[in-house]
């Protein structure tokens, strides 16, 4: 029997076929690596990630907790605290240090642990009422900007041509505009409101989504599946909706989140600055600005709500990066 060679080497043995496994031997199912399974499951893999969902969750729950108590229990638990001066707390001492003890029956018990503002008022409470502001303005401003520049990138990317360069040419218009410079504008022509801020802060947000969905569509609309939709005569809108959003989706999912710290820190901003929330609502940005004057003589006053926008932006920041690693394919291993 002969055996082939290969350039005088060693003669090539035969093949070896692998030998099927047994039928009745159970099988792994295999782990499918997209989904939104998947995506939780990679988030609640990464440490980091799971910290910034834990912050969230605690940040929002306060905000929940500050609104039903106004809501339903009219300030019951805060109402010394909350309102304007002339309701102010009779008697009390302004700018208590944190964790100053009061002896109640004999005992030492805390009742500031946080201390107190200028005007005697807890601050742990006004950080606790601050929350539904960032919150709500951070998380809803974010979501009519994503509504509204994910419908604007999606027909721009989708259609091209003319459609594509009048949408384009008014986001990058407002694009050019300094985000705060553009929120406060707007604020000016209609009012100080909260609800002006918050959309101002999405107006100003829309620009982020639009660009960055329009460059996702513009090369999911290649794909042959989106081929053959239009040529069995599906609608542009069902093809919009249905077919290319949710496949352009992911990168928007991961500006959203990184999007609501940006936010956060616009709405403090605009607080210290005079606008969105006004007084006596108690807001972080304000809180800020109450506390310039007491910087060096009472630190605290300051320090405590840096610390609470601080810690909710990287919060946010965290699971945005986590999102990112588990939705993005070049990072999975």
């Amino acid at each position: 029997m002969s055996t082939d060679t290969t350039d005088g080497k060693e003669p090539v043995k035969e093949l070896r076929t692998r030998v099927a496994k047994d039928p009745d031997e159970p099988t792994q199912p295999t782990e499918a690596s997209v989904g939104w399974r998947y995506t939780l499951e990679q988030i609640h893999r990464d440490r980091t990630a799971r910290l910034g969902l834990y912050i969230i969750g605690f940040m929002t729950g306060l905000a929940v907790f500050a609104w039903v108590d106004s809501a339903l229990l009219d300030y019951a638990i805060a109402e010394r605290f909350l309102y304007h001066p002339e309701q102010d707390p009779v008697g009390t001492v302004t700018l208590l240090p944190p964790f100053g003890f009061e002896n109640v029956f004999g005992a030492g018990v805390i009742e500031h642990p946080l201390g107190t503002d200028h005007r005697g008022r807890d601050i742990l409470v006004r950080l606790i009422y601050g929350s539904r502001i960032a919150m709500t303005v951070g998380i809803g401003a974010t979501g009519i900007g994503l509504v509204l520049g994910t419908a604007v990138g999606a027909v721009a990317g989708y259609y091209g041509g003319w459609v594509d360069d009048v949408l384009m040419r008014i986001v990058e218009t407002v694009y050019a505009i300094p985000f705060l410079v553009l929120v406060i504008a707007f604020m000016t022509a209609f009012g100080r409101d909260l609800t002006f801020a918050m959309v101002g802060v999405a107006i100003a947000s829309v620009p982020v989504f639009a660009r960055l969905i329009r460059s996702r569509v513009v090369s999911v609309r290649e794909e042959v599946y989106i081929e053959a939709a239009q040529a069995v005569g599906v609608k542009d809108r069902n093809i919009i909706v249905r077919h290319l959003i949710p496949n352009s989706f992911a990168p928007v999912v991961v500006q959203a989140t990184l999007q609501v710290g940006v936010n956060i820190l616009t709405v403090a901003g605009l607080s210290f600055l005079g606008f969105g929330a006004q007084p006596p609502t108690p807001s972080w940005g304000q809180m800020l600005a109450q506390s310039r004057g007491f910087m060096l003589p009472d630190p605290w006053f300051s320090v405590w709500p840096g610390i609470a926008i601080l810690v909710t932006v990287i919060g946010f920041n965290l699971v945005g990066d986590g999102l990112r690693d588990a939705l993005d394919p070049n990072l999975r291993n």
